[in-house]
């Protein structure tokens, strides 16, 4: 699969232009190497290894302390050269890239001095999944959902954000699933902020999780709710609105659709189920695949659904949200998240019958 990668940025090259590109984002790395983990700190946009791309080479850039891990763990079936430097000798590594750029025109995916910026062109390139990678996020969003909905028939009245977000890391991580965004909320805090970092906050009555699991590369966002005992009836009628618009931005979701027009529907059923102008309030999701959002979808998007591509919408309401990771097909996307045993809600749309996830009551 490498091969192939590596042909869709030479041809990118010729496309541009260029003698040589330069991949830095971890994105990027885990996209070219197939999956491999060219991070330490999960949060950085950077790699800690870049390859440069040359019509007949491929290098990578790294020093002393990753070189290893990275060429033994996770490079995959990529053949590059290493060029690597000492952690401490900047001047060293600027000499490798002085090297390697001499004489060419360079494009890259990160900030970098004489460079043309092809962060979009190389994403774009990302956005058709090959068949394995459809195979693993399959795997990945089985996971994921199976997790998350486990995790939530485990509560109990009083654990603290901190003490679910912990519950939450475990399991995924007992299935090698990375939790890259781990969003918890109870009870006020869940209408306060629609992106809850965890406290110390004790849940009562009503909880939210939210998660961003990545493996092989790949990450699936899920949100799932839970209540104990019954909930009230204005928290039921903005639950059934939220799925309502979820569905619509699922369903919508068809190979050569345009997002801005997927998006001009589901604010229409924001608007018909009462609650217009509460897309303002945070982004609605968009296509996802190497990052959680490869770009947030907005009303004048002009970008086309591509089949076979993965995309996360996450519709919100204040107090509620629905949000599952999806892959387009040639008819009905497929959802690949779902969660198990969990209550759904049946929603009629475009003569197409859909389940969303419903709050589960404990």
């Amino acid at each position: 699969m490498a091969n192939a990668k590596l042909s869709k940025i030479r041809g990118l090259m010729k496309e541009k232009q260029l003698d040589a590109v330069m991949l830095s984002n971890q994105s990027n790395y885990a996209w070219l190497s197939d999956g491999g983990r060219g991070h330490v700190a999960m949060a950085s946009e950077s790699s800690v290894g870049s390859f440069f791309v040359t019509n007949d080479e491929v290098f990578l850039i790294t020093n002393n302390i990753e070189a290893k891990r990275l060429q033994e763990e996770e490079l995959s079936n990529l053949d590059c050269k290493l060029k690597e430097h000492f952690w401490f000798d900047n001047a060293q590594k600027d000499k490798i890239i002085d090297e390697l750029c001499k004489d060419k025109k360079i494009g890259s995916d990160m900030p970098m001095n004489g460079a043309i910026n092809i962060a979009s062109a190389v994403a774009e390139l990302r956005y058709i999944l090959t068949d394995s990678e459809v195979e693993h996020y399959k795997e990945l969003g089985k996971n994921c959902g199976e997790a998350i909905g486990k995790v939530c028939k485990l509560m109990k009245p009083g654990l603290s954000e901190f003490d679910i977000a912990g519950i939450m890391a475990s399991e995924l991580y007992s299935r090698e699933i990375t939790p890259i965004v781990l969003l918890i909320a109870v009870d006020d805090r869940i209408e306060r902020y629609r992106h809850p970092l965890p406290t110390n906050k004790r849940v009562n009555k009503y909880g939210m999780i939210v998660i961003c699991g990545r493996k092989y590369g790949l990450v699936a966002s899920v949100t799932r709710l839970f209540h104990f005992g019954k909930m009230s009836d204005e928290l039921r009628r903005k639950h059934n609105a939220v799925v309502e618009v979820d569905t619509v931005f699922i369903s919508e979701s068809r190979p050569n659709a345009i997002i801005g027009d997927i998006f001009a529907k589901a604010q229409q059923m924001y608007t018909d189920k009462g609650f217009p102008g509460e897309w303002q309030f945070h982004h609605q999701g968009g296509p996802a695949g190497y990052a959680p959002r490869d770009y947030v979808a907005t009303p004048n998007n002009t970008g086309k659904v591509l089949k076979p591509q993965a995309l996360a919408w996450n519709p919100s309401i204040k107090g509620t949200k629905s949000e599952d990771t999806i892959i387009t097909t040639d008819g009905k996307p497929d959802i690949i998240t779902t969660s198990p045993d969990f209550p759904m809600i049946s929603v009629q749309y475009n003569n197409e019958t859909w389940q969303r996830p419903d709050i589960i009551v404990l």
